[in-house]
């Protein structure tokens, strides 16, 4: 699969200024267009077309910064049939127009090209144990929250964060059972992992059934 994203990845820096076909190349790899999109986003933190989006920009402002054709031509040339529609997709990226950057040169927000490369990790073996648990409860505070493939959930982190610091105490004198501590329970987790699919993630305790004190 690795070598399958390199390919994908090279299949569209040839072909950034024209539309193409991922479905026929994900065929040649033995693999479908759905899988080989899920995969890239997986691994590379952003869709596809996000990451079309932001290297055809990047190239586009290479020609802008150059100046040697005017910027409907640009625009063209990238796929867009007017000034006023690469222009809104340029500021998407860049933050800016291009008239401003071929008039200044910047700012710039550029997309390298990306490169997937297979790291082992891992290989320090670690004790576990499978154990039979009586039922318990779970309390706490429980949020939805959009589904982050790559890095930190920063709408896990902003529910978190803003939880009373008696919040936090409370829930640790309501955990009377194991796994003990605080808990991060995440469910209704899509089967299939789409990125930006909604899931419930939980901060709080485990409590033995006949706990009655709700956390509030």
């Amino acid at each position: 699969m690795i070598s399958a994203l390199n390919r994908l990845v090279d299949f569209v820096e040839a072909h950034l200024t024209e539309d193409f076909d991922v479905n026929g190349l994900a065929r040649t790899v033995g693999t479908t267009e759905y899988h080989l999109r899920r995969m890239f986003s997986s691994l590379a933190g952003m869709p596809l077309s996000e990451y079309v989006r932001r290297r055809r920009m990047t190239v586009a402002a290479a020609d802008v910064v150059r100046g040697e054709d005017d910027l409907l031509s640009i625009a063209v040339r990238h796929g867009y049939g007017s000034t006023e529609a690469f222009g809104r997709a340029f500021r998407a990226v860049h933050g800016t127009g291009p008239g401003d950057v071929r008039r200044d040169g910047g700012p710039l927000r550029t997309q390298p090209q990306l490169r997937f490369r297979l790291t082992v990790e891992g290989s320090i073996p670690m004790d576990t144990r499978i154990v039979d648990r009586p039922a318990f409860r779970l309390v706490g505070h429980a949020a939805r929250v959009p589904l982050i493939h790559h890095g930190i959930n920063p709408y896990i982190q902003q529910h978190i964060t803003g939880l009373p610091q008696e919040a936090h105490l409370r829930l640790k004198t309501l955990s009377n059972t194991e796994p003990g501590g605080l808990l991060q329970v995440s469910d209704d987790v899509d089967p299939d992992g789409t990125e930006g699919s909604e899931l419930t993630y939980l901060h709080g305790v485990a409590v033995s059934r006949d706990t009655a004190t709700p956390c509030r």
